[in-house]
């Protein structure tokens, strides 16, 4: 498919020349000879690289000719792409951390000043996942720090960017934070995810003292088919939001009682349309407000979001009777 607008520009320009000049192998020199060039599209804007390539000339050395790239690339961008690492993390912490769809994530990154096409950003959400469980697979970098520790507690739990997606299952230390293992998965079944934790298990360089999940059953049955007699426990978000059910369901009415009193927010929208006078902007920030209250949820069970919408409600009503008392009359 061709481009339908022309590239963004590079806003700066840099060049990057190899650390090394010895040839890591024969010890020679190695000659400067040739540069390439690169754009990358970072977090802070368009940058265009001029990349010094040096090739070793020694006719006896095993990486004669072999181009030697500089090494502060790889800290840039991953190889042959036009996206800087700082914005497929960004990518990931938007989706993963604050549970963002697509369409919202191309939103923040246009907010941002990034020029991304909506496709590119699900392209950036592979290379996440591919990052995580490449990361994840280095059990050089970890076993030092668990072989310390002496044990680990593993946290089981999937996510689903979008509906008909793969599952990236990931497995993490409780008592270090680490992720030790990150892996998608088509399906959930008893059989795939007992390898996922087989393959865990026989990583690890301690034993594995108990594990925490939501409690799916496919999950308990894996986790009792791997470690057999090690305690299995829900985790305390699903335990708190299964005990809070019956508060949680008393919440949720009040808040749909609470809509019912609040109505006619568009009306009063379209009586502000192309206005631009002092009264008109305060209907439209307090419509705004209105709307901002209906429409957060917060995080149940941690947040009612009842108590949280009459909360937000009489703050706007308190507001409304303060401009009443300064104007003499409320607004209807």
């Amino acid at each position: 498919m061709s481009r339908t607008r022309r590239p963004a520009q590079a806003m700066r320009r840099q060049t990057l020349v190899p650390a090394v000049k010895d040839c890591p192998t024969c010890g020679q020199a190695m000659w400067a000879d040739y540069h390439n060039y690169r754009t990358l599209t970072t977090l802070g804007g368009v940058s265009r690289f001029t990349l010094q390539i040096r090739r070793c000339r020694n006719p006896a050395c095993p990486r004669r000719h072999r181009p030697y790239r500089p090494e502060a690339e790889g800290r840039l961008a991953l190889p042959h792409h036009a996206f800087g690492l700082d914005v497929v993390a960004l990518v990931g912490a938007l989706r993963y951390a604050e549970h963002r769809s697509v369409p919202e994530i191309h939103r923040e990154l246009t907010w941002r000043g990034v020029a991304v096409a909506q496709r590119t950003v699900t392209n950036l959400l592979d290379r996440y996942d591919e990052l995580r469980a490449l990361a994840a697979g280095a059990p050089e970098r970890l076993r030092p720090l668990l072989q310390a520790q002496g044990r680990v507690v593993l946290a089981l739990d999937g996510l689903q960017p979008d509906v008909g997606h793969e599952v990236l299952w990931v497995v993490r230390d409780c008592l270090s934070g680490e992720v030790l293992r990150a892996q998608s998965l088509l399906s959930a079944t008893q059989q795939d995810l007992a390898t996922l934790l087989r393959a865990v298990r026989d990583a690890l360089p301690v034993a594995v003292q108990a594990v925490v999940s939501d409690g799916q059953g496919s999950i308990r049955l894996a986790v009792a088919e791997v470690f057999p007699g090690v305690p299995h426990q829900l985790c305390q978000f699903h335990y708190l939001r299964e005990a809070a059910r019956p508060l949680y369901e008393l919440d949720r009415h009040a808040k749909k009682e609470l809509k019912k009193r609040v109505r006619g927010v568009r009306p009063l929208e379209r009586r502000a349309e192309g206005r631009a006078d002092p009264a008109a902007e305060g209907v439209r920030g307090y419509c705004a407000a209105v709307r901002s209250a209906l429409t957060d949820d917060g995080r149940p069970p941690l947040d009612a979001k009842g108590l949280l919408l009459h909360d937000r409600l009489g703050a706007i009503a308190a507001s409304l009777d303060r401009v009443a008392e300064k104007r003499g009359s409320r607004p209807n």
